[in-house]
């Protein structure tokens, strides 16, 4: 079925925008449907995709050996309204020649999709809502969430508290008049008035600028005034805070639902949404330090990914030049910036605020490698013949056409490619290659069959032939083009000639660059099209025009660009690219944990009966797809393709395991139809279960159209003899992985550079990989006693198991137990320790890590008791005086009231930190553990790879 998420009664109900993961299977089964068959030709027809008139003859421009047209070819269309008329970007003068950045949480201020609405839908900027309309801006802060969709969506939907204007503003248009990474500027102007309002995520304030007309707010309902200062006015609306600042000497007028303020000789005014009303004052400090840009910067070093957020701002009045910001949840799990107590409701879970212009997140790492290492478990003979099967094919391709389909299939071949060459079959290595060389040339030409063209106006390069909607809504391009990007790093690493610039490599690079582009000074793409670097996660919809704000689906394949972009950016020598794709696959991949898998539970909302969800909206998630209800490809969707960029998906085992109990809940068994996806993503958390159902099948199966059974048997195979990836440690190279089976690790890296390059992992393991090799190596570590595996163990050196008796040990031998936590005796002991478990080492020496961070695993068992909640404080006495520098109390865990081990780790969260790192000499580390509620005992693991700390010191 077609199956259209709903959106507010207060737009039009368009058709769905089919996205790109139709199958050809699939399609054969809607066309046995003919109800479903009907409903997917009207959502093709919905998106444009019928013919345009024919455009003036193309001029070719070529690219090395490549070339693309600047001009459609005859017959196609590019970005149109919903009934087919062609548009241009709805910008400002000051903005015509910027390239718009489509793909966006406000892409709808630009695009006019639909031609009766020239402002723009719900825009979801978290914690803030807006859409724009003819008198100027909407603004609501929704907090409770709503379940529609025959229960299968969760939405925090736009509704208006208020509307932010001038008095007498009535535009017939608003358009986009300045923008940077993750703000906007919206414009009115109506022949007598003018007026902006800068707004962007995270931020709480509204600041705008106006001429013509008095500063006018008019609420919903009519306000309650909880505080009245003249020029700064406390209201509430809809149960919601606010605070409205006028420039000094002006006075607000309130008069039933209507509020105004003169500006006099100024042309500034702000309001912010508050947490309480307690924070005006806070809030009220930085009312005219006006944002007037955004920015992130990333960096790659170590294993580790660091970014920094900041936004700039303008005094309007007085000095101030801080502000305030709410971080997301994949923010604040990852940054040791002070934040406030003030927190915001969102439908990605808390949002949490901190008072500075900046902030910064530190992660590990998240390797990528252009295979899984050879193993023992592989047998050849068998693997040959799978390769055999793909090569030999009488059409490699499966008949694709179009941008999306081609990529799928050259993804599958470039999968094989060093598969082939780990097991010396270097005639089926070659012959894929071929295979993919000859299919991009063809792309990579102007004038055939298959070409790419360029877009003046919206400074895009869409294929033709397209599909679903990659040309008329600029809907997919990081989907279909991740595809190619990552083929051409697999040719580029057997074949650095054919990638050079004056090849094929310029044709590469205007795909990254129509995409991922990483410049903000490019006048022919925009910066990171697709990417939110605020929020964290790419938008697949290009023109946002949606009651329901952007949307994303196949969040994997958006990690697929990533990946390619480090395998593109290391076989060429452009490690600024490789590091790009770093930081954009890194923190993709915190965000698909917490917003597409709930994995630590604290997301998705206490009455949404979904552990996954198959698309991601702007105002919340939905359990779907764009073309079926079918829980194999809604599971899997998030899943494919499975590269060694999918790696990351290990950090959060044990959501893999209910993700794949509930698809099969849902599925009423396991999975039929893409049972390879879902064996592969199951081998990522239990690769012995997923080697079991690989072993049931024997082979005798239909592959998903984008993999193969070489590729499913090789990775299957791999990880049961090796072990699921070990994602507590990383490389100094992006191009390297760990595994873990049974107390040995085995560690593997990709050089693509010309001479011997030495790896090493945050465990102190080294490895020296010759030039243009992998190379591979096991050592202790890892491992788990446990029954229910979970290979991801710390190292030890700078990592300390917890022994019965209150020691902190490097030692690994000492054998598995269980300590009491005393009970909180029905007091909240939250923050507070109290008759706590302590856990010590002395006389400890190291230097801190550049942007690492104190971790823990522990695994906790309240039993039947109901309302408890162990809590953790990580204390540094730096040189062993026996005072402590360094505090830092983690929030609690609430643990289930039913028997079994549950996992505690540092990803709950930093409650509060005191003091600062520095070198350790002689130092004393200490791990407190108590019950901050409740009214029983429980119990913390001793003696495991189950009950660890990490300090950040080397």
């Amino acid at each position: 079925m077609i199956e259209v998420l709903l959106v507010q009664a207060s737009l039009p109900r368009p058709a769905p925008r089919t996205s790109s993961r139709t199958s050809s299977r699939i399609s054969s089964r809607l066309a046995s449907r003919p109800a479903a068959a009907t409903l997917l030709a009207i959502a093709l027809a919905a998106v444009g995709l019928g013919p345009a008139a024919s455009p003036a003859a193309a001029a070719t421009i070529p690219a090395g050996s490549g070339s693309y047209t600047d001009t459609r070819p005859a017959g196609t269309s590019g970005p149109t309204t919903n009934t087919g008329t062609p548009v241009t970007p709805k910008v400002t003068a000051a903005a015509r020649d910027k390239p718009v950045p489509t793909n966006d949480w406000w892409s709808s201020l630009a695009f006019q999709r639909y031609g009766d609405n020239p402002y723009s839908t719900p825009m979801y900027g978290h914690p803030l809502t807006y859409q724009a309309k003819a008198n100027g801006l909407e603004v609501g802060y929704p907090t409770t969430p709503a379940i529609v969709g025959d229960g299968r969506q969760y939405e925090y939907a736009h509704k208006a508290d208020l509307t932010v204007g001038l008095t007498g503003l009535n535009s017939p248009d608003t358009k986009a008049d300045a923008w940077s990474d993750w703000t906007v500027t919206p414009y009115w102007a109506d022949g007598s008035r003018t007026f902006r309002a800068t707004i962007g995520h995270g931020m709480p304030f509204v600041y705008a600028k106006g001429s013509g007309g008095d500063a006018r707010i008019t609420t919903a309902s009519t306000p309650t005034v909880f505080s009245d200062q003249g020029n700064v006015v406390g209201i509430t609306v809809a149960g919601h805070h606010y605070a409205l600042f006028a420039p000094t000497g002006s006075d607000w007028n309130i008069s039933g639902t209507t509020i105004t303020a003169g500006l006099g000789s100024k042309d500034y005014f702000s309001l912010a949404v508050l947490p309480s009303t307690d924070a005006l004052a806070t809030y009220r400090k930085y009312a005219f330090s006006f944002v007037t840009g955004s920015q992130v910067s990333w960096q790659t070093t170590g294993g580790n990914v660091r970014a920094t957020y900041t936004l700039t701002t303008e005094a309007r009045e007085g000095t101030e030049r801080g502000t305030l910001q709410a971080l997301y949840r994949h923010q604040w799990l990852h940054t040791s910036d002070a934040l406030t107590p003030y927190t915001y409701v969102s439908p990605r879970g808390t949002m949490k605020v901190r008072e500075s212009a900046s902030f910064t997140t530190s992660q590990r790492n998240n390797g990528v490698v252009p295979a899984l290492p050879a193993a023992s478990g592989v047998d050849r003979a068998r693997l040959t013949g799978y390769l055999n099967e793909v090569a030999n094919a009488s059409d490699p391709f499966s008949g694709a056409r179009d941008t999306y389909w081609t990529g799928k299939a050259l993804g599958k071949l470039a999968q094989l490619v060093p598969v082939a060459d780990q097991i010396g079959q270097t005639a089926v290595r070659d012959k894929l290659l071929g295979l993919m060389k000859g299919r991009m040339q063809e792309w990579f030409t102007a004038g055939g069959a298959s070409e790419f063209s360029y877009d003046k106006d919206w400074k895009t390069l869409t294929g033709y032939p397209a599909s679903y909607g990659s040309d008329t809504e600029l809907n997919d391009h990081h989907f279909h083009y991740s595809y190619y990007v990552y083929a051409a790093a697999i040719i580029a690493q057997y074949d650095p000639a054919w990638a050079a610039d004056s090849a094929w490599g310029t044709m590469v690079k205007h795909l990254i660059r129509d995409t991922a582009n990483p410049s903000r000074t490019d006048a022919a793409y925009p910066f990171l099209r697709g990417f939110d670097v605020y929020a964290g996660h790419s938008w697949a919809s290009g023109h946002q025009g949606f009651a329901a704000g952007n949307n994303q689906e196949s969040s994997s394949e958006s990690i697929n660009l990533s990946a390619g972009l480090v395998l593109w950016g290391a076989a060429t020598g452009d490690n600024s690219l490789r590091n790009l794709g770093s930081y954009l696959l890194t923190t993709e991949s915190e965000a698909i944990t917490q917003y597409w898998f709930d994995a630590n539970e604290q997301v998705f909302p206490a009455s949404y009966r979904y552990g996954t969800v198959g698309m991601v909206w702007g105002s919340g998630a939905s359990y779907s797809t764009w073309w079926t209800a079918n829980p194999e490809e809604i599971h899997g969707i998030n899943v494919l393709p499975v590269t060694g960029g999918s790696l990351h998906l290990a950090r959060e085992k044990a959501a893999i395991k209910r993700n794949i109990a509930e698809m099969e809940r849902e599925n009423g068994g396991p999975a039929q139809e893409w049972r390879d996806l879902l064996w592969e993503f199951e081998a990522l958390s239990d690769p012995a279960s997923a080697k079991a159902k690989w072993d049931g099948v024997n082979g005798n199966y239909t592959p998903e159209e984008g993999e193969s059974k070489a590729h499913t048997y090789h990775w299957i195979t791999t990880l049961d003899t090796l072990g699921a990836p070990d994602m507590t440690v990383s490389g100094d190279l992006p191009t390297s992985a760990v595994f873990s089976k049974n107390g040995t690790r085995t560690y593997t890296a990709h050089n693509h550079g010309s001479t011997t390059r030495t790896v090493t992992f945050s465990d102190g393991k080294t490895l020296s990989v010759p030039a243009r090799s992998t190379a591979t190596s096991t050592g202790p570590g890892g491992g788990d006693p446990d029954p229910d595996p979970d290979p991801g163990t710390p190292s030890t050196g700078n990592t300390f198991r917890l022994k019965t008796g209150g020691v902190l040990t490097t030692a690994t031998t000492d054998p598995a137990g269980a300590d009491t936590i005393a009970s909180a005796d029905g007091v909240n002991r939250d923050g507070t320790p109290y008759r706590p478990n302590v856990y010590e080492i002395k006389r400890v020496n190291g230097k801190v890590s550049a942007g690492a961070a104190t971790a823990f695993r522990l695994r906790v068992d309240a039993g039947t008791r109901v309302g408890l909640a162990p809590q953790v404080r990580v204390s540094y006495d730096l040189t062993g005086d026996g005072t402590f520098d360094r505090t830092e109390t983690f929030r609690y865990f609430a643990t289930d009231p039913v028997n079994g081990w549950e996992e505690y780790t540092q990803a709950a969260g930093v409650q509060a930190t005191t003091g600062s790192l520095g070198e350790l000499k002689n130092g004393t580390v200490r791990l407190e553990i108590w019950n901050a509620l409740g009214n029983g005992t429980s119990q913390v693991q001793t003696g495991t790879d189950a009950a660890v700390l990490r300090i950040p010191y080397a």
